[in-house]
């Protein structure tokens, strides 16, 4: 059975007729004749089942069901100039926005000075809302309530979501000064040997760090979980644990401590900015992934 496609021309129509209340006021706006736009309120009645406008006197007057699409109609009609206009060109000076960006604890700290200078010397009307990431579910992308995802793309992220790179990282060991570790090389039996905290929810136990020493015949002792990186080098800094974190991710984060490179080897990782496809076009979430990337790129 043929589909039945609707005529949206008949929104603009109606949208018009609702404003002037006249047929003849109507058909002169929208360029047609009288009799046209008489037979496109005849089309109208048929398709709504509703008078629509009714004579009063020597006008018409909008019935109670018109007056209740009014609004709908309007607004249906102005987003859907929206689609089919150009698009305009970005006026940062005039941008007012707040944009939403999902990231991991330390993002913040590393990158946040130098992208909200960034934004605000561009675009002193944008405003940046920063959630953290408990999870890589794809979901805030998804609903619109996150512009933009900074992360590692994991086997949970929507296929469907846009992925622009970043930067490379890689797992680093931190301790505090005079920490035992911090005197010469490190060996990986030193390193297992230590007390170790570990960020909950990243596998503890499980990790990449564990298959690795799993291979040389080793496990650390791992003694204390925390929710984030911040968290485990405040208690590196007053202990003798030993935390191990993204090196680039926790750069500020780190500032007092010794960092030393993990006595083993480990895949590096590939931070990502993730979007969904529908921003993908939009010209200020592209100077925003523009801005982000600029930033993140500037760190060595």
């Amino acid at each position: 059975m043929p589909v039945s496609i609707p005529d949206f021309n008949l929104l603009v129509t109606l949208d018009v007729l609702l404003a002037e209340g006249s047929v003849a006021r109507s058909a002169r706006r929208l360029g047609l004749s009288p009799s046209a736009m008489s037979r496109a309120l005849a089309r109208l009645r048929e398709t709504t089942g509703d008078p629509l406008l009714v004579r009063a006197g020597r006008g018409l007057v909008p019935t109670p069901r018109a007056l209740e699409l009014r609004e709908l109609v309007g607004q249906l009609v102005q987003d859907g100039k929206s689609v089919l206009r150009p698009v305009e060109k970005l006026d940062l000076d005039q941008l007012d926005r707040t944009f939403t960006l999902r990231i991991s604890e330390g993002f913040v700290e590393n990158f946040g000075p130098d992208l909200i200078e960034r934004v605000f010397a561009e675009a002193p009307r944008v405003r940046l809302s920063f959630i953290h990431k408990l999870d890589r579910e794809s979901t805030g992308l998804r609903d619109g309530t996150v512009d933009l995802e900074i992360g590692v793309v994991g086997k949970t992220t929507s296929p469907e979501v846009r992925i622009g790179a970043l930067y490379r990282d890689r797992l680093i060991g931190v301790v505090r000064c005079g920490h035992p570790l911090s005197q010469g090389d490190v060996t990986a039996s030193g390193y297992a040997s230590g007390r170790h905290v570990c960020i909950s929810g990243k596998n503890p136990g499980k990790g990449a760090v564990e298959e690795a020493l799993k291979s040389l015949g080793l496990e650390r002792n791992i003694v204390t979980l925390v929710a984030g990186f911040s968290t485990a080098l405040t208690l590196v800094r007053g202990s003798d644990l030993i935390a191990t974190v993204p090196e680039r991710h926790t750069g500020n984060l780190r500032a007092g401590l010794h960092s030393f490179p993990l006595p083993f080897s480990l895949p590096e990782v590939m931070v990502s900015m993730l979007w969904h496809p529908r921003l993908e076009a939009s010209p200020a979430d592209r100077w925003l992934r523009d801005c982000v990337r600029d930033v993140c790129g500037k760190l060595t």
